[in-house]
């Protein structure tokens, strides 16, 4: 015969072993553990014991490496202080977008009016933009990159939601920073290649 009511006792028997498990851990560990870093890993753990409730935003969990939100444009820094901006304003981020947030107008020299591998504008309509990272693998120069900022929320769309090229650019630092496997993968696979490239390099191979 069937009880009605066994599933909220052991709901609630669950609930109530966290709650004294807390306190237990509190007295094992110290009552200020769950509020180190150490103590917010324990509780995104499957096997977590005691509470396990993350009070955000005061705590955050931190994401993994692989985490993706939002893209950024890569650039690197020159002795003298300069930006060397990797993208080349290509269109291939652009163009393999599947929602089409991505939109840029490339530079052009003054002179000539040849259009220069530059961006001169570049935009991102972060409300479109579905963190796919289609742009970021497609990028042949590495110039593209997701990120793991997604404390973007506000109340104004036009003037906080489409990303300009300055609040784009972050430097590969940044991005070292935050995805350091993929980083120094990057930069060997950059030094062999330019390696490669330099006279003699085929007759010491």
């Amino acid at each position: 015969m069937k009880i009605h009511g066994t599933g909220i006792v052991r709901g609630l028997w669950v609930t109530f072993k966290h709650f004294i498990t807390t306190y237990i851990e509190d007295l094992r560990r110290g009552p200020r553990f769950y509020k180190t870093p150490a103590g917010i890993e324990k509780r995104r753990r499957s096997d977590t014991t005691g509470i396990f409730t993350v009070q955000y935003p005061e705590e955050k969990l931190p994401v993994p490496e692989e985490f993706r939100y939002l893209p950024f444009l890569v650039y690197d820094e020159n002795a003298d202080g300069s930006r060397a901006v990797r993208c080349t304003a290509c269109g291939i981020c652009s163009k393999v977008c599947p929602p089409q947030c991505i939109s840029i107008v490339r530079s052009s020299d003054p002179a000539t009016g040849k259009p220069v591998a530059s961006p001169a504008e570049f935009y991102i309509d972060v409300d479109i933009c579905m963190n796919c990272g289609f742009c970021a693998e497609f990028c042949p120069f590495d110039a593209i990159r997701m990120d793991h900022d997604y404390e973007v929320a506000s109340v104004d769309r036009i003037a906080h939601h489409i990303f300009d090229l300055n609040r784009l650019l972050k430097p590969a630092s940044y991005y070292a920073s935050i995805r350091p496997t993929n980083a120094a993968r990057e930069d060997e696979a950059r030094a062999a290649k330019a390696a490669a490239k330099k006279p003699g390099a085929e007759t010491a191979a």
